[in-house]
């Protein structure tokens, strides 16, 4: 099949002016505080070196990106003004104390980039430091475009190693435009270029049949999207099945534009990534349960999906004995052969990495 003919014809989304169509179709934004993280939440996933480690994440509260991507949930929680100064240590500081332990691994997610000057002030980055300076490994977002000097200069100041996550999401020639990331895949091994000369890992997020895709050819383009990312350097990308629910896709849905995957095909983009053997393939197991039609087999595929994040091979495909018609039944794919967590609190939002929330639905935050 054509690339034109994996894109559905009629398109909603103006082809100008697309970023305010995208604002008009968002529901109200919650309300946060700047001064506390909005979710934050231990787990296990495994390393590059293959050693399964403990790993922390916050969600910090700052800025909303300056990008509008279709797709994104993220903003909701967000700030509609620069983060004040000072405030992202205190968020800091605030998730540590709810943890009890040290976590090897911690990543700080904020909902956009991590390098954009309006979210976290770079007079900022030495208290972070200093309050991190414990972890052995440090993750944080960036768009492709906001990575170069301040990512150098924040990762000096780490007493471990820094990783970058940037959302390639597709390699789809005409899907990746549409989703108003406005990036080029040039750009985005530009930025992982810089990243690998300083020696800064990378991870890559990749949806999983994002709009405009049908369900047939969502498994292909992931892995194409994956091996892009791996032949650009990155150790590890986070498949991520794409959610309604930010206004902009439920407009999607309801032109027939988008629907979310199947959690079959999850579990074979899963399976073929991670038979690449080029890195680590982790797919996003937060509100599973939203993508299965049959509640008899899913518990065990749920398990099956965190068996294969942890160990990086392939797991021995899940029966169903239920009434599902081999709908929701995992296929085994024929190849050569991150991360189970403990949830300590995190809002409704769209996973941007691999977090396998224990009760299924929102957890408890703590404040």
């Amino acid at each position: 099949m054509t690339v034109l003919n994996s894109v559905a014809s009629t398109l909603p989304v103006p082809e100008r002016d697309r970023t305010a169509w995208i604002v008009s179709q968002r529901p109200p934004r919650a309300t946060v505080d700047p001064s506390k993280p909005y979710g934050f939440f231990l787990e296990q996933e495994r390393a590059a070196s293959g050693r399964i480690v403990s790993s922390a994440c916050i969600l910090l509260t700052n800025k909303e990106c300056p990008w509008r991507c279709l797709m994104c949930d993220l903003w909701q929680h967000t700030l509609t003004q620069p983060t004040p100064l000072g405030a992202i240590p205190r968020q800091i500081d605030h998730a540590l104390a709810q943890f009890g332990s040290a976590p090897e691994q911690l990543k700080l997610y904020n909902a956009g980039s991590f390098f954009d000057v309006a979210a976290i002030p770079p007079a900022d980055y030495g208290a972070i430091a200093d309050r991190i300076s414990f972890a052995r490994h440090v993750i944080v977002e960036s768009h492709p475009r906001l990575v170069g000097e301040r990512t150098r200069r924040f990762g000096d100041l780490l007493s471990g190693s820094l990783e970058v996550a940037m959302g390639l999401e597709t390699v789809h020639p005409r899907v990746l435009p549409r989703l108003n990331k406005k990036f080029s895949l040039d750009d985005f091994a530009r930025a992982a270029d810089f990243l690998s000369r300083n020696n800064i890992g990378i991870r890559a997020f990749i949806l999983v049949k994002p709009p405009f895709l049908r369900e047939a050819e969502a498994v292909e383009w992931a892995v194409k999207s994956a091996e892009f990312a791996f032949a650009c350097g990155a150790s590890a990308v986070s498949l991520i099945p794409t959610r309604p629910g930010n206004g902009a896709l439920d407009r999607l849905v309801q032109t027939g534009e988008f629907s979310p995957p199947r959690l079959e095909t999850l579990e074979q983009a899963l399976d073929a990534v991670v038979a690449l053997k080029r890195g680590r393939g982790l797919g996003d197991t937060w509100n599973l349960e939203c993508f299965s039609s049959c509640a008899v087999c899913f518990p065990r595929r749920r398990r099956r999906l965190e068996a294969t994040n942890l160990a990086q091979e392939v797991q021995p495909p899940t029966e169903c004995e239920g009434n599902c018609s081999g709908v929701g039944q995992t296929s085994g794919l024929p190849v050569h052969g991150a991360s189970g967590s403990v949830s300590l609190g995190a809002p409704q939002r769209r996973a941007r990495d691999p977090a396998n929330w224990q009760t299924g639905g929102l957890p408890h935050v703590l404040t």
